[in-house]
């Protein structure tokens, strides 16, 4: 039987980026064996203090009386457990002197969830006719965005500044003389840190990006998935930021519960008004499991000095390892950069020049058993720019795994790389007109 599928149903039913290579990793994460470098994917590490920290949770439901009942056995509110959305706000009030209710803040099944509720509440069809769209002012961004509008493409986005460092660095900037809003912007979005190339955007650029949201009377959306002040796996200065037209995104993925799907939003009234809406439409409710082990934590700040102490540390000092190992093994032999490490899980790596695109190249380093993500999915949004080649020059990479298998996995990327390089410099040299 054929079925007819609507334009939701095509946009979102059959087939993505994402879904491809979340596929893609799943099966090699299930047949792999012990040989497989997972360098892609998000999947944060299990770190011992911090999952202690979850069995102590644990246990402490299962002796509290009813604790469980809550955790596992009732339906909350749309928006979320009142206990919990209350200790939130009383968190940011307390600690930023954010005037912050809860009014502000709404639960939903995961950042992901948030992101496609906050999307297409904003972008795409009007009922007058009219399309508006995501303004990414600075990209690669998160590939998770790219495929969330239920009736087609909700983005566009500009191109960064690219300033390089020393002989293997760089960074990229937002160019605020090409950020232009015209009216088809429904709302400007930014990951903070970004993933996938760990930029963090400046204090300076953040406020400058919210005067020119609320100057145009739309809203600036900033992702915190891995960001201040949980799960705070930021490596440098970031002050949080909020204002009245801000809506702000959290997980508890990051700080290491990513079963649990708990998403936090924090926005002007209206926007939790229809995430609450929107949340008993398409799930009744959501998921409580999350809220209850991490309520106590928030109340206590206990969930600030763990990502002080414990979380940030840890992957700073990964990020530490990895980097040194792509010094090692990529050497001076080939151009290549890495973008300064500001936060989150992941190197991003660019080889300017490189003869085949990351497609090609995840498809044989896959053949090596490593798994990276190609660069290309995080360019999206371009559509009316001229062809770029940076954009098939760089992957993600993730150092969130074991170090053995972080390093291994780089050695091998460097290795094939190198080899491309090499025999693309052996053809060009066999045929100068080729040149």
């Amino acid at each position: 039987m054929s079925f007819d599928f609507s334009t939701f149903g095509r946009q979102l039913g059959q087939g993505s980026g994402i879904g491809e290579l979340m596929d893609d990793l799943g099966h090699a994460m299930a047949t792999g064996g012990t040989d497989l470098k997972m360098l892609g994917g998000g999947q944060p590490a299990r770190i011992p203090q911090v999952n202690a920290v979850w069995r102590r949770r644990l246990e402490e439901l299962a002796e509290e009386h009813g604790g469980l009942d809550r955790a596992m056995t009732c339906y909350d509110p749309p928006q979320g457990n009142p206990a919990f959305i209350r200790a939130i706000a009383k968190l940011f009030r307390e600690t930023f002197g954010w005037e912050l209710g809860p009014e502000n803040i709404a639960i939903t099944t995961g950042g992901q969830t948030a992101f496609f509720l906050l999307l297409n509440a904003l972008a795409g069809a009007r009922p007058d006719g009219t399309r508006k769209k995501i303004l990414l002012p600075i990209v690669p961004e998160y590939i998770g965005y790219a495929d969330q509008g239920i009736d087609g493409s909700i983005f566009k986005a500009i191109t960064p500044s690219i300033e390089e460092i020393g002989p293997h660095d760089f960074k990229y900037r937002v160019d605020f003389d090409k950020l232009e809003i015209t009216p088809d912007v429904a709302a400007i979005l930014a990951s903070r840190p970004t993933n996938p190339t760990g930029n963090v955007l400046t204090d300076n650029e953040v406020a400058k990006l919210s005067a020119i949201a609320k100057d145009h009377g739309i809203p600036l959306i900033l992702d915190n998935a891995y960001g201040a002040p949980f799960p705070g796996i930021i490596f440098t200065d970031a002050t949080p930021f909020w204002e009245p037209h801000v809506i702000l995104t959290y997980s508890l993925s990051k700080i290491g519960l990513p079963g649990t799907r708990t998403g936090i939003v924090i926005g002007p009234p209206e926007i939790i008004r229809a995430i609450g809406s929107m949340s008993a439409i398409v799930g009744l409710s959501n998921p409580s499991t999350g809220q209850q082990i991490m309520r106590p934590l928030i109340e206590s700040g206990e969930i600030l000095s763990l990502s002080r102490e414990v979380i940030m540390p840890y992957y700073r000092e990964k990020c530490r390892i990895a980097r040194a190992c792509a010094h090692e093994f990529f050497g001076d032999d080939i151009p290549w950069r890495i973008h300064v490490s500001e936060g989150s899980l992941f190197l991003w790596l660019w080889f300017p020049g490189l003869p085949v695109s990351t497609r090609e190249l995840y498809q044989i380093l896959k053949k090596r058993n490593v798994l990276i993500i190609p660069g290309e999915y995080f360019f999206f949004g371009l559509d009316d720019t001229p062809d770029w080649p940076h954009r098939r020059e760089c992957i993600r990479v993730s150092y969130a795994m074991n170090e053995d298998t972080v390093r291994d996995g780089l050695r091998i990327i460097a290795g094939e790389v190198k080899k491309l390089s090499r025999h693309a410099s052996a053809d060009c040299r066999s045929s100068e007109a080729a040149c």
